[in-house]
């Protein structure tokens, strides 16, 4: 679902509900392991630093990633803007940044599934979507999580 997304480019876009908690046991205190559906059948699971953003059991929320915070899609340097200009992460309430290590074709019973894998900084997704739907996700790309509640 690469889009346009508040003017700036957008690898994938998906609405999802929190499904389970930690499934495999508390291993931190600060962290949870969110297992998670979207409406388009993607698999996802990803850490959150529950200390600093709060997901429950049947919440629904927009998760996107994008390779850039900027409106307007322009490439960051290796620099922090502390500009305050207006960027993508105003529209969300939680953001991370991390890089895809592993990127995978899955086929289940003749339905083709991709799979990419994401470190943010030891923060981990895992996400399994159709293929045409991460085409614009690569190995090696760096990519911000973005992620707003939906009411």
């Amino acid at each position: 679902m690469a889009s346009a997304g508040s003017g700036g480019v957008v690898a994938y876009e998906d609405l999802f509900e929190v499904i389970d908690r930690d499934a495999d046991g508390k291993k931190f205190d600060k962290v949870s392991r969110f297992k998670c559906r979207s409406q388009f059948e993607a698999e996802l699971q990803i850490d959150i630093n529950v200390d600093i953003y709060k997901l429950e059991i049947g919440t629904r929320f927009t998760l996107v990633l994008a390779p850039t915070l900027s409106l307007d899609g322009t490439p960051e340097d290796a620099s922090y803007d502390q500009s305050g200009k207006e960027s993508l992460a105003d529209g969300y309430e939680y953001v991370m940044y991390g890089k895809v290590y592993k990127k995978e074709d899955e086929n289940s019973g003749g339905i083709q599934k991709a799979a990419v894998n994401i470190s943010f900084g030891g923060l981990l997704m895992h996400l399994r979507a159709d293929p045409k739907n991460l085409q614009d996700v690569d190995i090696d790309n760096r990519l911000y999580v973005l992620i707003r509640k939906i009411s």
